[in-house]
């Protein structure tokens, strides 16, 4: 009920415009600061444009000398300070979020290491770059904007002049009031009405025009100031082998743990019930026979365990048969009726294959321990180069993979391998979480 509440009365808290966008441009506020974003772009083009280009040519023809290359990796650091600032621009007027680039990371203390570490970095020179790009793209948008900005205004209010400035206007038009000594003159209506009419149209567009121009400024700081693609790859491998590792390690230790607790504390009452066995065989031949069957007993639960935790690791029927058949294995014991549909033109990588099961094998467990379903459906296929799995339960919902749940452990999984995990659960269900991986890993 909280949530119906919220969601029909959640347009009382958004702002309602009388005006459609298109009038509200000229006035509105992201138009006016991306108008200021243009405006300072060109003062701040033409400081970091002199300086990069005296700097590096100064650096260039120093390099005769010892002087030279610390003179350049001057020249470059203070293309990454001026990428401070841009960032900073841009995330004030612009909303734009840029990330740092890669941090200088100097093999030794000192400012030789410093200054090698400077001229080996692909983010100071593509601040340098940034310098020699971004010049003359501030001329265009700011003679464009400005150009635009003030035709539009000035044309738009034209029939305003005769009012300021009546002395400029026409003495033989019409009269719009006045006497003879002191009056104000309109010479051509249609004139003035056309101009003002062009003038309209030119401050509609404008606005837009700037939000163009501050889109290709927008792509030169994410490109050039931002961090480069294949470093923020390399963070992003780093991070999945973290994932991996801090998985396995946790696999690891679950399977010691029911190593530990289950079979092997099996293993040795069985040994000890065997042991007493063997001693009662002479003085008690019943009793001995009945620790024996009960040691048969222990034996069958025993193997079970080391079934399932077999299973658990990577399942046989999963190697033999593939998907299909493992799946329809792992919903058999689901304790909520499941239906498997896998629909696969060939099998996946091998890798891919296992994550894909113990995906769908953590999922049905939780809807068996939580969901309180009646009805649980699994589907399987292959979209293009992606592997995509579906399960579905119409039990009470609510299920979060935010909340550092078991959900939160698959979403890692997945992304360690360029997957994706998306749950969809609302409260009262049903609950449907869509899995997507690659094809081959």
């Amino acid at each position: 009920m909280a949530t119906e509440y919220g969601q029909g009365y959640a347009h009382l808290s958004e702002p309602h415009h009388r005006l459609p966008a298109a009038l509200r441009a000229p006035v509105d506020g992201r138009s006016l600061r991306a108008f200021a974003y243009v405006l300072l772009g060109l003062p701040i083009a033409i400081v970091l444009f002199t300086w990069t280009v005296t700097m590096v040519a100064l650096g260039a023809g120093l390099l005769v000398t010892f002087l030279g290359v610390p003179v350049l990796a001057a020249a470059l650091a203070g293309c990454r300070g001026f990428g401070v600032l841009e960032r900073a621009r841009a995330r004030g007027l612009l909303g734009l979020e840029v990330a740092d680039p890669e941090p200088l990371r100097p093999r030794a203390p000192g400012p030789m290491a410093w200054t090698v570490a400077v001229l080996k970095s692909g983010a100071s020179w593509r601040h340098a770059l940034y310098a020699l790009v971004q010049f003359p793209w501030a001329v265009f948008s700011f003679s464009v904007a400005l150009t635009f900005f003030t035709c539009g205004w000035a044309l738009l209010t034209y029939p305003l002049w005769f009012w300021v400035f009546p002395a400029y206007a026409g003495q033989g038009g019409i009269q719009l009031y006045g006497d003879a000594h002191h009056s104000v003159y309109l010479d051509n209506p249609f004139e003035i009405g056309v101009t003002a009419l062009v003038g309209l149209v030119f401050t509609l567009v404008t606005p837009w025009l700037v939000r163009a121009l501050t889109t290709v400024d927008g792509l030169l700081v994410r490109g050039l100031l931002g961090p480069s693609p294949l470093s923020a790859r390399v963070v992003e491998l780093e991070s999945d082998r973290g994932a991996v590792v801090d998985t396995a390690a946790a696999d690891l230790r679950r399977i010691e743990r029911d190593l530990h607790d289950g079979a092997q504390a099996r293993l040795v009452g069985l040994a000890m019930d065997l042991g007493l066995a063997r001693e009662k065989l002479r003085e008690d031949p019943e009793a001995a026979a009945q620790m024996v069957e009960d040691a048969h007993g222990e034996v069958k639960t025993a193997l079970q365990e080391l079934r399932d935790l077999a299973r658990g690791i990577h399942p046989a029927v999963l190697t033999d048969r593939g998907l299909d058949a493992a799946l329809s294995s792992v919903a058999s014991r689901c304790p909520v009726p499941v239906r498997v549909e896998v629909d696969l033109p060939a099998r996946p990588a091998p890798a891919i294959e296992g994550i894909a099961y113990f995906t769908v094998s953590e999922l049905l467990q939780n809807i068996g321990k939580h969901s309180r379903a009646r009805s649980a459906a699994v589907d399987v296929w292959r979209s293009a180069d992606r592997l995509m799995l579906q399960v579905t339960d119409d039990g009470v919902g609510g299920a979060d993979a935010s909340r550092g749940s078991g959900l939160a452990g698959l979403a890692a999984r997945l992304d360690a391998v360029d997957g994706v995990l998306l749950v969809d659960s609302p409260a009262g269900g049903p609950t449907r979480v869509i899995a997507e991986l690659p094809w081959r890993g």
